[in-house]
């Protein structure tokens, strides 16, 4: 059956045309200011993320602070997880029509404004208040989650793309490291109330301050994009006519990509398992390691850093191989691997070897989100970044919500090694599906065929020029060898000599 074409598509037609033809034609140039916006992003994502760990990182000293319960001080590391879920859509309709710049002013601002209500909770009867200040912190958090791979494609060229994705998300993964490390070291488990509070205040001024500084600095560096596109395919989606894009298109045009459905799942599964390991994990290393709140923060910072440093090595193989589908099934069995081994070894009574066995499992898991982000960005090139990256997280927060409530109550009645296990199964389950998925490279492929159609441009220009070839080559010695080689018309085209030099186009060097 033949469709019948909507009226006004005609228009549409020919303006992608000229949009195409313009994306073939423009400037690339690289900005350099591309590196103090991803780190700035980096640096008060850092800040949102600190503040999401704090209260899990000493979940027993402010259980006996506020007195109130476990699940209750969980509850505060969930609410990131439970407020991003209604709010994604909102939020990622709200990026691609007010753009990257209101994003980035309305997430750090949040995060500054939560900071200061904390403040207010520095009695033991004002819990409510301390919720309120996390509360808004989660809400900064979903103007933050979606953009490392907005950033990286509107700021950076496409050999450093993953790259830069894999730096945007540094910023949260070390911000989970440090509220690993410094609350233990700030606020001791002290038996004296206002001592507690004291110590509970100095960590909470310290994050304000901070916090607000950051907001200061988006206000003044941050910028929407760059004077000149980085790349082609983001050439191609800068000439694209805004009529021809519909946000609830692009959400149904996600959701009916079978192979993006499969990643939604996957990194859901894996994200989700690194949500429940961080907000649990000093419940976990309390109850085989009594009194060793710091080390248990150690632990955490571990897992992260080796994290870091697994995204920065996948981001740059990325980058060089753009072998997507093999790397981030690599990376997915290896997490099993790691956690498996975490599981068994958490409970041999040597945090030496626990300390080894959770580097392991960061290096790996935590290694992974970036990798996810870039993959759903190929997968469903030219829909936005921000709207993919929306729905992974999603995902994410579903996963990190049941695991966190189940492994929970399964370390109660069972153990920490059958929570462990559970956690297991679902990675085992995410390494199968992974297999699945299907490599189509989208946004690699756009830049190729970007690239192609200017070389043959540029090539439909040459022969053009060969009308100035000269038959007699021993008159015309101006030609080089490799102009001559594109001589396609020129009856002595193999002799460096044989035409007179066609105007010739070349790409900007970055």
């Amino acid at each position: 059956m033949v469709q019948q074409e909507p009226a006004g598509a005609p228009g549409l037609a020919a303006a992608a045309v000229v949009g195409e033809a313009a994306a073939a034609t423009a400037e690339v140039r690289l900005s350099r200011r591309r590196w103090a916006v991803v780190l700035l992003f980096s640096s008060y994502s850092l800040c949102n993320a600190f503040q999401w760990i704090q209260y899990g990182s000493i979940n027993n000293v402010f259980v006996r602070f506020y007195g109130v319960s476990t699940f209750a001080i969980d509850w505060l590391s969930m609410s990131y997880m439970l407020t991003y879920i209604p709010l994604l859509f909102p939020v990622a309709w709200l990026l691609d029509k007010r753009g990257l710049r209101f994003i980035a002013l309305a997430g750090s601002a949040l995060n500054a404004l939560g900071a200061w209500v904390k403040l207010g909770s520095l009695k033991p009867h004002l819990f409510p208040v301390t919720v309120l200040g996390q509360v808004i912190c989660s809400l900064a958090q979903v103007f933050i989650l979606g953009m490392p791979s907005r950033i990286a494609s509107v700021w950076f060229g496409s050999r450093e793309v993953s790259t830069a994705c894999s730096v945007a998300v540094f910023g949260n993964q070390l911000g989970i490291a440090v509220g690993f490390l410094v609350p233990p070291v700030l606020v001791p488990n002290v038996e004296n109330v206002e001592k507690l509070a004291y110590h509970i205040s100095i960590m909470f001024f310290m994050t304000a301050g901070v916090a607000t500084a950051l907001f200061i600095l988006v206000i003044i560096v941050f910028k929407e994009k760059p004077p000149h596109p980085p790349s082609r395919a983001q050439a191609l989606i800068q000439s694209r006519p805004t009529e021809e894009y519909s946000y609830v298109q692009s959400i149904l045009r996600l959701l009916r990509n079978a192979n993006f459905l499969l990643l939604m799942v996957t990194y859901g599964l894996n994200t989700g398992c690194f949500y429940a390991l961080s907000t649990l994990l000093n419940r976990m290393v309390i109850r085989h390691y009594p009194g060793e709140e710091v080390n248990a923060g150690r632990i955490g910072l571990t897992i992260v850093l080796s994290g870091m440093v697994g995204a920065l090595i996948s981001g740059i193989w990325l980058d060089r191989t753009k072998t997507y589908k093999q790397t981030t099934l690599v990376v997915y069995i290896m997490s099993l691997v790691g956690m498996i081994a975490y599981t068994f070894t958490l409970s041999l009574g040597h945090l030496w070897v626990v300390f080894v066995t959770a580097g392991m499992l960061g290096f790996f898991m935590t290694g992974y989100l970036p990798l996810g982000f870039e993959f759903a960005a190929e997968l469903t090139y030219p829909e936005s970044e921000g709207t993919s990256s929306g729905l992974l997280n999603v995902s994410a927060q579903i996963f990190g919500i049941a695991f966190t409530i189940g492994q929970g109550q399964i370390m109660d009645h069972f153990g920490t090694k059958a929570g462990n296990l559970f956690l297991c199964s679902f990675l085992f389950l995410g390494t199968v599906v992974t297999a699945f998925i299907k490599a189509d490279l989208r946004r690699q492929q756009a830049s190729l065929d970007n690239e192609q159609t200017r070389l043959q441009g540029s090539n439909q220009i040459m022969d053009y020029g060969t009308v100035a070839c000269n038959p007699n080559p021993i008159n015309s010695p101006s030609c080089s060898l490799a102009h001559t080689q594109r001589c396609q018309s020129c009856p002595t085209k193999v002799m460096p000599g044989a035409c007179t030099d066609p105007i010739v186009l070349e790409e900007s060097k970055l």
